[in-house]
């Protein structure tokens, strides 16, 4: 029987004012079809929040936005990739990449691993739970090899999203085998929990004197329930929770805070209704005249999806998939957008008062593509930049990227 590689259809609903109404997803994964819906300059702060990259600071005495005179805030980098989505066929390159013994995720990455370790902070979107013992799988239940957590973050990642509606494709276990493991990789993570405590805090950062929260939700869980009387165990988008939240991750001291957001429909390139209007809503929220939230990522749609500053704030409706087998998508054709991405870049600049906001002085988006012929992230304008004849799939994602007028409010292509 032929095998068909990734993914079908899913529609959003997102969750609104006050309730959460999740949409039933559809993500096929090599060759199954189904329900599924998809496509050290680092500082360290502790899970709870508290620590540096000496891990013995209390929250309350790290240094704040205004710093001090040995430690004054200076402007930092943070970087923010889609999916990480390994189907049967990238677990099965993983293993041939480790030449049959376990599985070797980082050659897989190499690709991006210029872009992330050059950025003062990185941030991934871990879309599937691990496995163990052997016992991994892709679509329709996803079950991946934990040792993608150490390839992670060797890339240079600091932290990853792990709200997602595949969160739950194995139960509780999963998700505790999955935060196991990128504790032990020291990836710091948000968005699914252990304990009401670690499923409510967010992933704690430290760049540039600044204290970075990062906040992570799905719209749903491919209608797999809750594990009962464990509601922590992911984050569901609820406006007013996240709002919440992130009004009680700058009490805590956060300077800035990032929302990741597991949101939209498949295989659309333009955010969808539910998009723009959560977007529009959760960067008009502000506390004391100060935006409570200062950037959102988006995944799950599968493909690249634009970026757009709103309320002075930037949204990336959808970053697409950074790793993926081939897609297939809601009409049964295969479908090489889902293999295209982008990584956004933001360069924070320390407010001019203390206490005031961090700004984003410049906007970049890298456009990717992960080559399933060869398993390989690719960086397509380094790419370009060796022959490389890609310039039809780079330039097709600049044009999505830029497609609701992002250019004009400074987004550039970076390198």
């Amino acid at each position: 029987m032929p095998q068909r590689r990734p993914q079908r259809t899913a529609v959003l609903a997102a969750v609104m004012i006050g309730a959460t109404a999740v949409a039933t997803a559809a993500c096929t994964a090599n060759g199954m079809p189904g329900r599924d819906g998809n496509a050290e300059r680092r500082g360290e702060i502790r899970q709870d929040g508290t620590g540096d990259g000496n891990r013995d600071d209390d929250p309350s005495s790290a240094p704040s936005a205004a710093g001090g005179a040995d430690d004054a805030p200076r402007a930092f980098t943070l970087v923010a990739s889609g999916d990480v989505l390994p189907h049967s066929s990238i677990i099965d390159q993983a293993k041939a990449d480790a030449g049959g013994d376990g599985y070797d995720f980082k050659p897989m990455l190499k690709g991006a691993k210029r872009v992330v370790t050059k950025a003062d902070l990185a941030i991934c979107h871990m879309e599937t739970v691990y496995g163990e013992k052997g016992d991994y799988s892709g679509y329709p239940s996803f079950k991946s090899p934990p040792q993608i957590a150490r390839a992670l973050k060797s890339t240079g990642y600091d932290s990853c999203s792990t709200a997602s509606n595949h969160t739950l494709d194995d139960g509780a276990a999963g998700v505790h085998r999955t935060l196991r493991a990128l504790d032990k990789a020291g990836v710091k993570h948000a968005g699914s929990g252990r304990t009401p405590e670690e499923g409510r805090s967010p992933a704690w950062l430290r760049a540039g004197g600044a204290k970075v929260a990062q906040l992570a939700y799905t719209y749903g869980t491919n209608d797999n329930p809750l594990p009962e009387g464990k509601p922590w165990t992911v984050n569901l988008m609820e406006r007013e929770r996240i709002i919440e939240d992130a009004r009680a991750a700058r009490k805590a001291g956060a300077d800035v805070v990032v929302v990741s957001v597991h949101w939209g429909t498949e295989w659309q390139d333009e955010p969808d209704e539910d998009q723009l209007s959560l977007g529009e809503q959760l960067t008009e929220s502000r506390t004391r005249g100060r935006p409570d939230i200062d950037l959102i990522l988006g995944t799950h749609a599968h493909v690249p999806q634009a970026y757009e500053k709103v309320n002075k704030t930037w949204v990336i409706y959808g970053m697409g998939d950074q790793i993926a087998g081939d897609m297939i998508n809601d009409e049964d054709a295969n479908d090489p957008r889902g293999d295209q991405g982008s990584i956004g870049r933001f360069t924070f600049e320390p407010p001019a008062e203390p206490g005031g906001r961090w700004e984003v002085g410049k906007a970049e988006f890298i456009p990717t593509w992960f080559d399933t012929g060869k398993g390989r992230v690719t960086n397509l304008n380094a790419a370009l930049a060796r022959g490389a004849e890609v310039s039809d799939i780079r330039d097709r994602i600049r044009r999505v990227v830029l497609s609701r007028g992002a250019g004009e409010d400074g987004l550039k292509m970076g390198k």
